[in-house]
């Protein structure tokens, strides 16, 4: 085999490496729905907000933003309910695993978490 051969074959097996943890990361998604001037929104983003992306629970489910208001995207149209900001829902595969609905401050919002996050690593692995 030729080194040139070799190094295409290492750069494919990397690429499918990399799309492959991409897609595992992204079944995966914390969802929050959120609203222009809602006062427990801008208290979470004050306590927690800043740090979540780089905690356990914001590297496997990704923290995405929906404003309440504007239309909801194809790929959330399943999640129906949600009527107070800011509403949490953590989404595997697509689907609703767990909803945290309000803000009542970091120590509880994490308690909470804690207990979807293992709900979450009870659901079977997406297929496809």
């Amino acid at each position: 085999m030729s080194v040139r051969k070799l190094w295409l074959g290492l750069a494919l097996a990397f690429v499918a490496l990399t799309l492959g943890s991409y897609t595992t990361a992204r079944a995966d998604q914390l969802v929050m729905f959120e609203q222009a001037g809602c006062p427990y929104c801008a208290a979470w983003n004050r306590d927690v907000g800043p740090t979540y992306s780089a905690t356990d629970e914001g590297k496997h489910a990704p923290l995405r933003r929906v404003d309440l208001h504007a239309p909801r995207p194809a790929d959330l149209q399943s999640i129906k309910g949600v009527i107070y900001t800011p509403t949490f829902v953590l989404m595997h595969c697509g689907s609703e695993v767990a909803r945290i609905t309000g803000y009542s401050g970091a120590e509880l919002f994490w308690e909470l978490l804690d207990v979807d996050m293992q709900k979450l690593q009870a659901e079977p692995p997406c297929k496809g």
